[in-house]
């Protein structure tokens, strides 16, 4: 484990306190037009996501109507969509097959929009504690100056049990140790680099979480176009239960 991993961990709240936690609950909201340009308008206001923090599973209700569920597994990939009383409504196996050929417009069903999802915010959730995971390769790379900042960069290669945008990322942590900043081609948009930035650091049961996020596109030079975000995403509130 390299000199930085173990700094982000400690200040993120400690890789041996993050074994105790069995659930991970949180309230969030996510904006923006990317999700209308799928067909979806405030598919994702108002939600409460519930996540395992072991393994790849994550739901977020209400999806798509009041009394309906998205329930996201990984290893194998499925994606199903329940109404409160547990009965299934439609479900998925391989939904990242599923995708269509991506343009700005390009219209996706339910099952794709609750994969896309899914696979993405748990691992924002779980980070930077996925980072150990079985299977997961980390190593420091060049450091990057913004903004007359000097950030360290982690990359990250994950494994195809854990599902993600894509397997290499970059993350950016400030001199405190905090994320700034993470860098992705999602595999199912294309391929089109991300610039995702962290904001508004809060400490929630001993852990720190970031309660505002927004997703840029990344263009010449890695530099980001911040004028301009497709996606937000704001955290309301976060339970972690332990054992």
């Amino acid at each position: 484990m390299s000199d930085l991993l173990e700094q982000v961990l400690e200040v993120h709240g400690g890789l041996d306190k993050w074994a105790e936690v069995s659930q991970v609950r949180a309230e969030l909201s996510l904006g923006g037009p990317f999700w209308s340009w799928r067909g979806w308008p405030e598919v994702y206001r108002g939600q409460t996501v519930t996540l395992d923090p072991r393994r790849e599973h994550i739901t977020f209700a209400p999806f798509t109507a009041p009394d309906r569920v998205s329930v996201f597994d990984a290893d194998p990939e499925r994606i199903e969509i329940r109404n409160t009383a547990g009965e299934l409504i439609e479900g998925r196996d391989d939904p990242r097959s599923s995708f269509p050929e991506y343009t700005i417009d390009t219209p996706w069903d339910a099952i794709q929009v609750a994969y896309f999802t899914s696979a993405a915010t748990w691992n924002y959730l779980t980070t930077p504690f996925v980072f150990t995971y079985p299977g997961v390769q980390t190593r420091e790379i060049e450091p990057w100056t913004e903004d007359g900042q000097t950030w360290r960069r982690l990359a990250v290669t994950f494994p195809a049990g854990l599902p993600n945008h894509n397997p290499d990322q970059v993350f950016y942590y400030d001199k405190a140790f905090h994320q700034r900043r993470m860098d992705y081609r999602p595999d199912v948009t294309g391929g089109s680099p991300i610039a995702h930035y962290t904001h508004n650091p809060r400490t929630f049961d001993g852990f720190l979480f970031y309660t505002r996020r927004l997703v840029h596109l990344s263009g010449e030079n890695n530099v980001a176009d911040q004028n301009f975000a497709p996606i937000s995403i704001d955290l309301d509130s976060i339970e972690l239960t332990r054992r």
